[in-house]
């Protein structure tokens, strides 16, 4: 599922700038390389089918042409406008990582059922569960109020020359402690509190060009309709990443204004709030796809990193990736013994779950895939020629023995962070302790005020509310028992606490053995004042730094993590500011070495609006096997087992798609109603929830998948092989009308039949 996590606005920018560190070009090629930035976008065609997530600002005419080639019938203003309504106006950021869009005159939105997925659980009880029963709004004063927020790109401004002037001459740490302050005082610069308008940033080409992306925040949205969870998620984890696919993965919610149209403000009161008047709506087609029809999606892709090196590579199939597969396997394992015991508990972890789950199997999936292509291969014989060409050149000649003296350094302490990330802070009640080490700094820091210490306390008072809520005790325990272990035999001894294991077999038992762990668990579970109210209270009443580091949980993760912070950390920002520096002269060293190859490159995703285009189509993943390009009712009644996990469906549905009644919302063709379909259309994580339009810019799905063949679209695009997978609009509409009875939601659309 295509979600991108972001848990602050922050983030976004510092996503985007992961690779932005580098040397700036030589002051007297300066204009000529920007220059050449501007035109490669402009003037860029496609390296390979269907690949590219363009920018819908700098969409050069050629970009434009193609698209028109393939069938696009709008025009350029039509697409992006930053003068008059466009298209671009109808897409959202939806929440903290996904895509939806405006399908009505009164602000309606579609997006992925993922999506709106905490959202919908937490509006549920085990009275009214919307989660497992679905829910459709009779009227507006049914729709329920949600602590979600979307954006609007207003506008994409160019400050790339203010950004590079001022990091001429610097180089290393001071340049990237210059570019943060550069960035941080446009998005000041640039956004507006009192109008809700915020500014973000976005460094593109590792760091060669920067864009400002100005947005306006809403932040009342209220949950519309959603279908249940069988059919949202129906498949499971079985067929996530998978083709074919019969995921109704939709909700629908509304954004409302004040009165006057403007925004309101985050925890303001919301009565008299009217629905949102859009400046643009996408309208929704009830007409039949074929093979090789026109698609293009638009949306917020999370990221990619297409252009990182042999040594990244690397270091991704043999570290990162099977250490977090291993560790999310674990604590999925766990997670799921609880949530199969009691709904409650399925109900209180259904969200978590589901957001380990997705990457767990697409990580494990990207490694064997870029295995299986040896894109190791493939990016060492492109590097090998950039070193041909390197000779003699002093910016370049030396970068990939550099480069590779970099990665040398960090990789004996990759894995320590992979067991950091997804090991000790996998468990929800560490990484709640973790969070406590602020308030411990306070309480250890001479002459700190009163207020301030009470501040910390409240808030940790707070968080701790809302940690204890979504806490599962059963599950955590046995994750924090089995994840000590791991990170005792598989991370290198000479990385562990110093004295944490001594102490650990001294008082439970052999390290050897699962049962040490568990009594270690156990008690600390037990003894842990997070979970004792009195014990809490009491030490909120008088915070005190011996209490706090005392707590078990709490030295279970000051451990670990002061372990980490003091030893490997430092390395790891060394090997992060190397990396980018690097990143960045290869990227600028291709451009010059090959600029024909210049004019069809496009910049790696940051979460930024994007446009890609392709086809619907179907493909041949193997030897010997065709995948149809849509799937249809046969085959989810096909997959439907009663009372199964992953693919039970409602009395109703199957009572309704046994009579064939799928009304206006059949396939003429098929005879049937068509669940999903694919196209060849490029999109990553963040696009969850983003419109799929035919050549007439109408809605016909909603992305929400990729296809287990091209896993490694992230570092390597799959020209044959990559397929989105989209939920067919027709059996959104079908579910919201005939299952779920939400006829007054269809009539808000404009339906093009």
């Amino acid at each position: 599922d295509w979600v991108f996590k972001i848990v602050n606005p922050d983030e976004t920018q510092h996503f985007a700038g992961c690779f932005y560190v580098g040397l700036p070009p030589k002051i007297s090629s300066m204009k000529k390389f920007l220059l050449t930035i501007v035109l490669f976008i402009s003037l860029a065609v496609r390296s390979f089918a269907d690949e590219g997530m363009w920018l819908p600002l700098l969409l050069g005419q050629q970009v434009y042409n193609d698209m028109v080639k393939k069938g696009l019938k709008l025009t350029k203003e039509q697409l992006y406008n930053v003068n008059k309504a466009s298209l671009k106006d109808a897409i959202i950021i939806f929440g903290g990582g996904c895509t939806g869009e405006i399908v009505s005159a009164e602000g309606l939105i579609f997006t992925n059922h993922h999506c709106g997925y905490d959202a919908i659980a937490s509006a549920s009880t085990m009275d009214h569960n919307y989660l497992k029963d679905g829910f459709y709004a009779k009227n507006k004063a049914e729709e329920i109020r949600t602590n979600l927020s979307v954006q609007f790109l207003l506008r994409i401004d160019d400050v790339t020359k203010e950004v590079m002037d001022s990091l001429k001459g610097l180089s290393g740490a001071e340049r990237v402690q210059k570019q943060n302050a550069v960035l941080a005082a446009i998005n000041k610069r640039m956004s507006d509190a009192d109008k809700n308008i915020e500014t973000r940033v976005s460094a593109l080409f590792k760091g060669n060009q920067f864009l400002a992306f100005v947005y306006q925040r809403y932040f009342d949205v209220r949950l519309v309709g959603t279908p249940p969870e069988s059919v949202g998620k129906f498949g499971g984890d079985t067929d996530n990443w998978e083709w074919p696919r019969h995921t109704g993965d939709f909700s629908v919610f509304r954004v409302y204004t004040k009165p006057d149209g403007s925004p309101a403000k985050r925890d303001e009161a919301t009565e008299g709030n009217i629905p949102m008047k859009p400046k643009w709506y996408l309208p929704v087609s009830l007409k039949p796809l074929k093979d090789g029809d026109f698609s293009m999606i638009w949306g917020y892709p999370g990221g990619t990193n297409r252009y990182e090196s042999s040594y990244g590579i690397k270091l991704a199939t043999d570290i990162n990736n099977p250490t977090l597969v291993s560790l999310r396997d674990v604590r999925l394992k766990y997670m799921f013994e609880e949530m199969k015991k009691d709904p409650a508990i399925k109900l209180q972890l259904a969200s978590s779950y589901a957001g380990i789950a997705n990457y767990w199997k697409f990580f494990d999936g990207e490694t064997k895939q870029l295995l299986k292509y040896d894109i190791y291969g493939q990016k060492k014989a492109a590097e090998e020629k950039f070193n041909a060409w390197a000779k003699g050149k002093p910016e370049y000649e030396n970068l990939f023995a550099d480069w590779g003296k970099a990665y040398d350094a960090w990789r004996p302490y990759a894995k320590v962070r992979m067991y950091m990330n997804e090991g000790i802070f996998g468990s929800p009640l560490i990484g709640f302790a973790a969070s406590l080490m602020q308030l411990e700094n306070l309480l250890l820091k001479p002459g700190t005020p009163q207020a301030d210490i009470k501040k910390a306390m409240d808030a940790a008072t707070n968080q701790r509310k809302g940690f204890l809520e979504d806490e599962n005790k059963a599950s955590d325990q046995n994750i924090v028992a089995a994840v000590t272990r791991m990170f005792y035999e598989n991370v290198d001894k000479e990385q562990h606490p110093i004295g944490f294991y001594g102490a650990v077999k001294d008082k439970y038992g052999p390290l050897n053995d699962d049962a040490t762990y568990k009594k270690y668990a156990a008690d600390l579970f037990s003894n842990t004042m997070i979970f004792d109210d009195a014990k809490w209270a009491a030490f909120a009443a008088n915070p005190d730094a011996l209490k706090l580091q005392d707590d078990p949980a709490f030295s279970h993760a000051s451990a670990f993590l002061k372990n980490y912070n003091s030893k490997y950390a430092p390395y790891f920002q060394q090997f992060n500011a190397k990396n980018a520096e690097f990143g960045r002269l290869y990227l600028k060293g291709i451009m010059e070495m090959d600029p024909v190859k210049a004019k069809m490159m496009y910049p790696d995703a940051t979460f930024t609006m994007r446009v890609s285009y392709g086809n619907v189509k179907s493909y041949r993943p193997r030897d010997a096997v065709f995948y149809d390009y849509v799937t249809t009712s046969k085959g989810l009644l096909e997959k439907y087992k009663a009372g199964d996990y992953e693919f039970d469906l409602p009395a109703k549905q199957i009572e309704l798609l046994k009579k064939k009644d799928f009304g206006q919302y059949m396939d003429p063709t098929r005879k049937d109603l068509v669940i999903g379909f694919i196209t060849t259309n490029d999109i990553t994580g963040g696009n969850s929830g983003s419109p799929v339009l035919n050549n007439k810019g109408e809605l016909i799905g909603l992305a929400f998948d990729g296809n287990y063949e091209a896993l490694s679209h992230k570092l390597a695009f799959d020209k044959d092989l990559n397929r989105t997978i989209c939920v067919d609009i027709r059996y959104v509409l079908w579910c919201i009308d005939k299952l779920g009875g939400g006829s007054n939601i269809i009539k808000e659309l404009k339906l093009m039949k």
